[in-house]
């Protein structure tokens, strides 16, 4: 995803992002290449089986936002994550959709209470690596604003809400 030229896009260190499948269009995200992986700010998670596969459903209570989201999705992974204090936390993973500019790609993002943190989103090195995108520590706000096309809902709501299931 390099510019036509072949050089790669320059990022800031804030940049605006969104994540349609989970209701987040245009929030504030910091770019952490000192994280692996990305962390939401997720609350009220609740775990559950369909058909055998772990499901998690939680709230995104996204700062400057009249109401959280509530959200139902697949979870991917489970693992050992460090926290901003480098102290193991156990995290569920999910994989989402990201806009990022006028980029658009799948993350694995894991959930985390955020609430104490300036960010409710940070993208982790994992989620830009191999994207022909370089961090500029100095710069903010170098994209423009990624917003989703219309109202969209994820693949697990939108099966959810039909009753039927993957």
């Amino acid at each position: 995803m390099a510019t036509r030229a072949g050089n790669p896009e320059i990022i800031g260190w804030r940049e605006r992002i969104s994540l349609p499948d989970f209701g987040i269009d245009n929030i504030a995200a910091k770019i952490d290449t000192g994280a692996r992986t990305a962390a939401l700010h997720a609350v009220d998670q609740i775990v559950f089986e369909i058909d055998g596969e772990r499901w998690v459903e939680f709230m995104i209570p996204v700062h400057n936002r009249r109401s959280p989201n509530r959200v139902r999705t697949r979870v991917v992974d489970e693992r050992e994550i460090k926290n901003t204090g480098g102290v193991p936390e156990r995290r569920l993973i999910v994989r989402t959709l990201l806009l990022l500019g006028r980029h658009r790609w799948l993350i694995d993002v894991s959930l985390a209470n955020r609430a104490k943190m300036e960010f409710d989103l940070i993208l982790g090195r994992t989620a830009i690596r191999r994207r022909g995108i370089l961090v500029d520590p100095g710069h903010s706000y170098l994209l423009k604003a990624a917003k989703a096309p219309g109202k969209t809902k994820s693949k697990a709501n939108i099966k959810d809400a039909e009753g039927s299931r993957e």
